[in-house]
């Protein structure tokens, strides 16, 4: 009975596990091109779905960019050359993870940037609140507080 409770587990973990986009006629026959356009696919966004990249999209964009990546490799174009040519002609959005370079260092500055002006924000907060607790208490607030000391009677 154990070993049918550890089948029915195994179908059910098999059945979670997430479907790629790419169809069988999309595949290439030679193993090797085929992980290089698996690799170069898994960096590229799918321009409909946008979070996406298009190994993992059913848009039909994406399996047209597919397709593309696997007619440039089979064209002889390096992995590199591939990825160009899709930024040449969509641009650098087609990229998952955006290039460093000039135009992309507020991108890449923007993060760590704005965490040192939340810490920064939160320290001159904490300062101020400090001070404000330390501060000194004014002559009214000094009456008020031996008028509450006193014993009734007295008042």
């Amino acid at each position: 009975m154990t070993w049918l409770r550890v089948l029915v587990l195994i179908c059910a973990v098999l059945l979670m596990a997430p479907a790629f986009a790419v169809g069988p006629d999309e595949i290439l026959p030679n193993p090797a091109l085929e992980s290089r356009a698996r690799d170069i696919s898994a960096g590229l966004r799918c321009l409909v779905c946008q979070n996406q990249s298009i190994d993992d999209s059913d848009a039909d964009l994406a399996r047209d960019l597919r397709i593309l990546v696997r007619e440039r490799l089979l064209a002889g174009d390096s992995d590199e050359a591939v990825r160009q040519f899709l930024v040449d002609r969509y641009g650098e959005y087609v990229l998952l993870a955006p290039r460093l370079g000039a135009h992309t260092m507020l991108l890449w500055a923007a993060g760590p940037l704005l965490l040192l002006v939340g810490v920064g924000g939160l320290w001159l907060a904490a300062r101020r609140h400090k001070r404000q607790q330390q501060g000194e208490m004014t002559d009214e607030e000094a009456e008020a507080l031996d008028s509450l000391r006193q014993p009734s009677s007295e008042r």
